[in-house]
């Protein structure tokens, strides 16, 4: 197992990253310590003692969502009017995160709390990773086995369920089959029940889009920089699932995955069918998407330029909270992500969490236990949970959360019903994805592929060379 491994070069790149930071912030506090060589041991000694005592103040998150910004900055307002306690929130930007937490972690204002992308995460954290065993936060948890542990210790708490799949506007998926011209038999949306007929369904609504009063039929595939993470890492879930799922050495597709020094994408093709459906029967032509971002294929889907889109649960505030949103909640609904493997009438949605908070275990005794104290707020406490279910928008996985309590938007109420309709989840495997960059590697080749400047092949062999290399790095 990867957890076993000994620590990677992410420790040393965050040290030498320090190091930079003596030099090039001019006015911060750490410059000022690194430049007065006057300085005795025992006035360092003090301020990290007035530090220390500053810290059951004061605690710092930096948060890996950039969609849930604004809901965490009236999170903080409430738990410092209610404790005392200020809680300061920096967002890192979309697909910048793991390098945002490798500057601010060499801060001598670090963050306290952070989040780490599962057991690769931790391998490259793990030396800043708090053991949380002992917390509530742990033992609240509906299923401890969700937990991030090495040996005895817990170190990442995962926050969120989450479930993703093709979303769809049913209203708009009605009127095509309520059209007398159209090409295929089947009457309703949930009849699709694999890739052939999504595919057929698709294609014929892109010769109607006139008819249905829409620009596509799928948002536009973002592949802008920072924005391709649906692809290079929800969508590239499925075939390395199916891949692995192989590997009967393994009790799960994450523990294979992390074992795998290489990958045959034996699964590739049915990866290109569903890239090529997306991208052909968009609202823009393949050779623009290299300028979309998220928010623009969701403010397509929210105003009804389209009537499918490839997205989680988290996506339904991006929905309802745009001006000019035409989206029924009685109308969005989620389909599986069908590429045309054998026996995917069974599948259902993407389902698991890459979400994991860690406390740094480098902040004083005082700040890691005030961070913990909001964390244990913001899931058990009425005022928390209101925020977690119903602004957030998390299904989040503690005993803590009644029935009652869990959140109320479609989305979310569809990922229950895909839960407890006995299709067969498809498990987060990419949290077994070597690197980040390998995930920038595959999304740069795709991005390539659909501007017309790089083959199928060419993308294959990017994502395997980068998997066997990025693996290797990490050893």
């Amino acid at each position: 197992m990867m957890r076993k491994l000994k620590k990677v070069a992410a420790f040393a790149m965050a040290t030498t990253m320090f190091a930079s930071s003596l030099i090039g912030c001019g006015s911060s506090s750490t410059d000022t310590s690194a430049t007065t060589n006057s300085i005795t041991t025992e006035a360092n000694d003090t301020t990290k003692k007035d530090a220390a005592t500053k810290g059951a103040e004061e605690i710092y998150f930096l948060n890996f969502k950039p969609e849930s910004a604004d809901v965490y900055n009236e999170i903080v307002t409430r738990y410092e009017a209610e404790s005392g306690v200020k809680v300061k929130v920096v967002t890192a930007a979309s697909g910048t995160y793991e390098t945002t937490l490798k500057s601010e972690i060499a801060k001598t204002d670090a963050p306290t709390i952070f989040q780490i992308n599962g057991p690769v995460g931790y391998q490259t954290w793990k030396d800043y990773c708090a053991d949380l065993s002992k917390t509530d936060l742990y033992n609240n948890l509906t299923d401890k086995g969700l937990a991030v542990s090495e040996g005895e210790g817990v170190y990442g708490i995962p926050y969120a369920v989450e479930g993703y799949g093709i979303i769809y506007n049913d209203e708009i998926m009605q009127k095509y089959f309520a059209l007398e011209d159209k090409a295929v038999s089947i009457l309703s949306t949930e009849e699709i029940k694999n890739f052939a007929t999504l595919k057929s369904v698709v294609e014929d609504m892109t010769k109607h889009v006139k008819d249905l009063g829409i620009d596509g039929v799928f948002a536009n595939t973002s592949l802008a920089e920072g924005n391709q993470w649906r692809w290079q890492t929800h969508l590239a879930n499925l075939p390395l699932y199916y891949e692995f799922s192989e590997n009967k050495d393994y009790d799960t597709t994450t523990a294979a995955g992390l074992a795998a020094d290489e990958i045959q994408f034996k699964y590739e093709e049915n990866y290109k069918n569903i890239f090529d459906l997306y991208i052909n029967n968009s609202t823009v032509a393949p050779t623009l998407l290299g300028a979309k971002t998220v928010d623009d294929s969701m403010a397509e889907f929210a105003l009804g330029k389209c009537a499918m889109v490839q997205n989680g649960n988290w996506a339904w505030g991006q929905i309802s909270g745009l001006e000019g949103n035409v989206v029924k909640e009685d109308s969005i609904k989620y389909l599986p992500i069908y590429t045309g493997v054998a026996g995917e009438e069974n599948q259902g949605l993407c389902i698991g969490t890459e979400n994991y908070f860690a406390i740094n275990n480098e902040v004083s005794p005082e700040k890691q236990q005030a961070s913990i104290d909001f964390l244990n707020w913001l899931f058990s406490s009425d005022t928390g949970k209101a925020f977690v279910s119903n602004d957030l928008k998390f299904i989040a996985p503690f005993t803590t959360f009644s029935d009652a309590q869990r959140p109320t938007d479609p989305l979310a109420k569809q990922i229950f019903a895909w839960m407890e309709n006995g299709s067969i989840t498809v498990n987060w495997t990419f949290a077994a994805f070597p690197s980040e960059e390998f995930k920038n590697y595959f999304g740069s080749a795709l991005l390539e592929y659909a501007q017309g400047n790089a083959t199928w092949d060419d993308v294959v062999s990017v994502v395997k060379e980068s998997w066997a290399s990025e693996r290797a790095a990490a050893k």
